[in-house]
């Protein structure tokens, strides 16, 4: 369907690809993956609209080829004031009207022919996108997604994850040979994101979806796109199964790095004894042996082996304090109530105390983020907040914490850092080197502004942390430096968070909003809750096996144990398998 062949294209400040060539077959679900900034987005634009960019190589695509898009960041028209099947159907419509109004010209025209041929071709236009079943494909794909409650609803009144569910539907149901996706799971809460995996797998045509999300990811795909560092990789299988090749790749690499590693320092040791003796001997003979063993050591440190998918570079994330935080409570909600046009919250009541780790969850549109915000500005009577607390606050919306104007260090040193310099370092640590500093936030991708956002979080030293949606655009290694930074953190988080694995692996216990208002949920009943709706009874006791081997494995590498880290491989395979 598409062949791209050694394609090259960079910006001024910036290569994205260097001679990346792959294939998109008929019936393939692949995933797009990598790290942020790396450049999908800009393929994806390519993809699309190849006329506006210069760049090197081939790109093929058959001119039948009708594409289909979901954009990262799509916007709704305010002013349509359509319902949610008229705008699923707009297409449909739009044919059947028009044939509609041929047949009032065929009433009084002497032109018949033309008609004619203006009737064939609506006919045919009807038939690509399904003709007279279109009505109840529309029933169908909403049924799938368990959204046929809302077939009569305004558009303009459905919260953003349903719209996005929507617009999945809209693009689908027109039956493109190819559908592209920019993450289209971003802010779904878990009954959306269960219904966008079986709208992805209910698919029978060609799709390609950009997704850091390990639960699309494990369950939807059988193809593997991965780009890092100018180069990009090709996997026919499913992202578990890529995953454990890349980890067996890790293991046979660091076996011949650690043997080149020993060989080499023992050729050191040969360098120092010859440079010694030639201190007090001159003799020709030593010095063309210590040549020979200099050039020798040199071909073996350029023989090394570099595999940019394996060993990949997470992102150093801490959350520290200023100072040590005494245990009491450090946020009190009560009969907390919001309303817009109809009620929203109300009768909220909950204390967090000083070393809380909780998540705030429940379905888009419950009023999650306007409570995480009406607590960061603190301006309420029913909400009491410590007086030695100090607040950091990490937005969805990111242009609310960071502008869009800023160079990235003007955006650091109003966040009261004082030289360029402590900023180049400090930022080091989360991937941001060289010329990037000067970029504007505006031209940085999704993930690297919320990178950013964490960055300025960790800088603050704060000890209560609100986040909303903090793991929203980021690839999955700095998801899990970012569970890592949690788990580690020593003050109060209060979290928005669909991710279901970062709620999992870092909260203490999780507030759910129902029926407009807010209860505590232990985890053991939040893990059942979720793995009633969307795995496997047993799913949840094999994964947690497999984290624990993969652990296993982890310590072994450390210790160059290369026998144990190849012994648990095969129970991982097993382990996976019932995955």
């Amino acid at each position: 369907m598409i062949k791209v062949d050694k394609l090259s294209f960079s910006f001024p400040q910036k290569e994205l690809y260097q001679n990346i060539s792959f294939t998109l077959e008929e019936g393939q679900h692949c995933a797009f993956i990598g790290t942020s900034g790396n450049g999908k987005s800009t393929l994806i634009d390519i993809l699309m609209d190849p006329e506006k960019y210069m760049f090197e190589g081939r790109l093929e695509i058959d001119p039948s080829c009708k594409i289909g898009h979901v954009s990262q960041f799509s916007q709704l028209d305010k002013t349509k004031e359509t319902t949610v099947f008229e705008y699923i159907g707009e297409e449909f419509i739009k044919i059947q009207n028009e044939i509609a109004s041929i047949f009032t010209e065929m009433e009084s025209s002497s032109d018949l022919d033309s008609l004619l041929e203006k009737y064939q071709l609506a006919l045919d236009a009807l038939d690509a996108i399904g003709g007279d079943d279109f009505e109840s494909n529309i029933f169908k794909k909403l049924s799938l997604a368990n959204l046929t409650r809302l077939k009569d609803h305004r558009i303009t009144d459905l919260s953003g994850g349903e719209f996005k569910l929507i617009q999945v539907m809209k693009e689908m149901l027109r039956r493109p040979d190819v559908m592209i996706m920019d993450e289209p799971d971003v802010f779904l809460d878990f009954e959306n994101l269960n219904a966008l995996k079986n709208l992805i797998n209910s698919h029978k045509g060609t799709l390609l979806v950009v997704t850091h999300n390990r639960y699309l990811l494990n369950h939807c795909f059988n193809k593997i796109l991965h780009l890092e560092n100018t180069e990009i990789q090709e996997f026919d299988g499913r992202y578990l199964d890529y995953n454990f090749s890349l980890l067996q790749t890790k293991i046979e690499l660091q076996e011949i790095a650690f043997a080149e590693q020993e060989e080499s320092e023992r050729n050191e040791k040969v360098i120092d004894n010859l440079r010694v003796i030639a201190t007090y001997n001159s003799e020709a003979s030593r010095g063309r042996a210590l040549k020979a063993r200099v050039r020798f050591q040199e071909r073996l440190e350029a023989r090394r082996i570099k595999a940019p998918f394996v060993e990949l570079k997470q992102p150093t994330i801490r959350f520290d304090l200023d100072h040590a935080w005494e245990d009491g409570t450090v946020i009190k909600v009560s009969d907390y109530r919001v309303a817009f046009d109809e009620l929203v919250l109300d009768q909220v009541n909950f204390e967090i105390k000083s070393t809380d780790k909780v998540a705030i969850i429940g379905s888009n549109g419950t009023g999650k983020t306007t409570l995480l915000r009406d607590i960061f500005k603190n301006n309420q009577d029913s909400i009491e907040i410590h007086a030695d607390a100090k607040v950091a606050y990490l937005s969805q919306i990111q242009g609310e914490v960071l502008k869009d104007s800023n160079t990235i260090w003007e955006e650091f040193i109003e966040a009261g850092f004082k030289t360029y310099e402590e900023i180049r370092s400090y930022l080091a640590g989360y991937g941001f080197e060289g010329e990037i500093l000067d970029q504007k936030i505006a031209s940085l991708s999704g993930g690297e502004k919320n990178l950013l956002q964490i960055a300025k979080v960790s800088a603050s030293k704060a000890n209560v942390l609100l986040l909303d949606e903090p793991t929203s655009h980021l690839d999955t290694y700095t998801q899990i430096a970012l569970e890592k930074a949690i788990e580690g953190y020593k003050g109060a988080i209060l979290m928005i968070s669909h991710d279901f694995y970062s709620v999992v692996n870092g909260m203490d216990y999780v507030l759910i909003i129902e029926d407009k208002t807010i209860r505590k949920m232990s985890m053991r009943k939040f893990r059942q809750m979720i793995y009633a709706s969307h795995f496997d009874r047993d799913y949840l006791e094999t994964e947690q096996k497999k984290k624990s081997v993969e652990m296993k494995i982890e310590l072994a590498l450390k210790d160059a144990d290369f026998e144990s880290a190849k012994g648990s491989v095969d129970e991982l395979e097993a382990l996976i398998k019932l995955l």
